[in-house]
């Protein structure tokens, strides 16, 4: 099928611009309620429970995500699921948010009642505010549209944009009274970047690594030979136990750029005096700064007066630091 770029590509914008003036007019719809709600969830001792069907059922579980990566526990029960055996999910504590554009759907309807009789409050986030959802719900949040992206007005693009929208308003108001910082966050994500920003060490990263070394006297050769094994393109100069210097693969290349007589070279002839040390148990992301600010590529890591490792930028690069 042949198109025209120049038409699709205004098809793109077109939809863009009815879903974010849908979402300018979504913010005139927040009142009391929404304040209401995020009370309500911070009061509970109890979890949010997020339930929909269809394209609300995934904006859910967005939500649900959303949520229980900043400190509201949180649980995804699809709306079919809980009448035919899943309600049990929901504890008397619990605040259930309903998701629903119409409001109307026979799950819903079949849904309702059996949370109330739970003695749970329920959150409608509704764009229908005569339905049965609205009309049954403890609290609602409006998120009606004035028609969908789609140009038949069928498929749901403007009213889920409009509902996750509202969940990120609850999830950032809840954050901001909750007073949750990036640690807390960090807490939920320690394997992702903000993680790594936040815990992970020097020596973590060079835990793996090997920490080659060679003394003031050790010949050209056998400093190559160091490099080598390490594989980290550097060794350490040590003179009785403490460091003197560095020699990188840089250093050999200037060294053998000015030389021709390289068969007495040893170790002190090519280092580099008074290396840039860190301790090891420096933050990883103070080390970028490090190598950014003096323009290395090799960090060599100490305890106390102690060699204790070394890094460069390649080990920066593979945890996603750089």
């Amino acid at each position: 099928m042949r198109v025209n770029s120049s038409d699709v590509r205004q098809y793109g914008v077109d939809t863009i611009l009815l879903e974010s003036e849908s979402l300018k007019k979504l913010s005139a719809l927040l009142d009391k309620s929404f304040s209401d709600v995020v009370e309500e969830i911070l009061s509970t001792d109890g979890r949010v429970v997020v339930t929909g069907i269809g394209k609300s059922a995934i904006v859910g579980q967005k939500m649900v995500a959303t949520f229980n990566s900043t400190g509201t526990p949180s649980l995804f029960m699809h709306a079919a699921d809980a009448i035919h055996g899943d309600l049990g999910m929901v504890q008397q504590s619990d605040v259930v948010i309903c998701i629903s554009k119409s409001g109307n759907s026979p799950e819903i309807k079949s849904l309702v009642p059996l949370i109330l009789k739970g003695g749970n409050k329920l959150v409608g986030v509704v764009g229908n505010l005569s339905s049965f959802l609205a009309e049954h719900s403890d609290f609602i949040l409006n998120t009606t549209v004035d028609i969908e992206a789609c140009p038949n007005n069928l498929a749901p693009t403007t009213s889920t944009t409009a509902q996750m929208a509202m969940g990120d308003a609850l999830a950032v108001a809840l954050i901001k009274c909750r007073d949750f910082k990036s640690n807390d966050f960090a807490k939920y994500h320690p394997g992702g970047a903000l993680g790594k920003r936040l815990y992970l060490t020097l020596d973590d990263m060079a835990q793996n690594n090997a920490t080659p070394t060679v003394s003031l006297d050790t010949s050209l050769a056998d400093c190559i030979i160091s490099i080598t094994k390490g594989r980290l393109g550097a060794t350490v100069v040590m003179e009785e136990g403490q460091i003197s210097g560095v020699i990188t693969d840089g250093d050999l290349r200037r060294m053998l750029s000015n030389i021709k007589e390289i068969e007495n070279i040893t170790a002190s002839d090519i280092m580099t005096k008074n290396p840039r040390l860190l301790e090891g148990d420096t933050l990883a992301i103070k080390g970028v700064e490090f190598i950014k600010k003096y323009g290395i590529n090799h960090i060599i890591l100490t305890k106390g007066k102690s060699l204790s490792g070394l890094v460069n930028i390649q080990d920066f690069i593979t945890e996603g630091l750089i």
